[in-house]
């Protein structure tokens, strides 16, 4: 049986369906996990969701904050942009409720203990441990696959706290818990997330740090695969694995597999037409 970790999809579902056939994939005996942002950008989300969906317990997705995006919009929030009509569209199709319904009830977090791998969208905070994150982790999930998951999901957007422990509520605690998991990319040492700066490391203004790299950083001793930041590059941290390499960008799509004596990276160029466009520039 092989493992293999795939960055972020962003509905090219044609580069996927390449990169699968290049590692040989079997449905039968492999297993697929996926860093999240399956959907959104690219021009089949909803094939790729009918995909993973499909592979039951041979798939593993955690959520993005793409994924969240469209089950926000689904549940009634008002688009940030006139164009964000994909939940509709979703939506439109005779199994999109379930499909949606399948994505919300997604981790945010995955860990192995045997493998020593942790499954997240954009990375662990430095100031938790791997316990309290998966214990954040926990309380968001109930939430989203619970009774209440639309009337908070309609509500989720939020930049601020930017620290666990500057959390008012209940809610937001799940704020933070949602933005560092999926959408943190610098952390300020003082001032904690940083949602503003998006550029590659080095780009960024003093002293914020990408978050693998803050020295305090908590539970180094388990390997870290994420998504999300497309311009990271290849981190020399200490059991990191940045797995975005920005498919919908025009670049390639990228597997690690798991198992064996040592993670082993496979990637497959992007053409336009995998991410809706017609010109080399995607």
């Amino acid at each position: 049986m092989a493992i293999y970790a795939i960055g972020d999809v962003h509905g090219c579902y044609d580069a996927l369906e390449r990169l699968l056939k290049r590692v040989r994939f079997d449905a039968g005996e492999d297993r697929l996990w996926f860093t999240g942002d399956l959907v959104n950008r690219g021009p089949k989300s909803l094939e790729t969701l009918r995909f993973v969906a499909k592979l039951g317990e041979a798939a593993t997705v955690v959520l993005g904050n793409h994924d969240l995006y469209i089950l926000a919009l689904a549940a009634g929030m008002p688009p940030h942009r006139p164009e964000d009509n994909l939940a509709a569209r979703i939506l439109e199709a005779p199994d999109g409720a379930r499909l949606l319904d399948w994505l919300r009830r997604r981790p945010l977090l995955h860990h192995d203990p045997e493998l020593g791998y942790t499954l997240v969208h954009a990375g662990l905070p430095p100031c938790w441990t791997l316990e309290e994150a998966q214990d954040a982790a926990r309380a968001v999930e109930a939430t989203l696959a619970g009774p209440d998951a639309q009337a908070f999901l309609r509500t989720m957007p939020s930049d601020e706290p930017r620290r666990p422990e500057r959390a008012h509520d209940r809610r937001e605690e799940m704020i933070f818990t949602i933005n560092a998991l999926t959408r943190m990319r610098y952390w300020h040492p003082d001032e904690g997330l940083d949602l503003r700066e998006k550029g590659p490391p080095g780009s960024q203004p003093p002293p914020l740090l990408p978050w693998y790299d803050v020295p305090v950083r908590s539970g180094t001793e388990h390997h870290i695969l994420f998504g999300h930041w497309s311009t990271v590059g290849d981190p020399t941290a200490r059991h990191i694995h940045a797995l975005d390499t920005g498919c919908y960008w025009g670049r390639s799509l990228t597997a690690l597999r798991l198992d064996g004596d040592a993670p082993k990276r496979i990637s497959i160029p992007c053409r336009p037409q995998d991410c809706g466009r017609t010109t080399p520039s995607c």
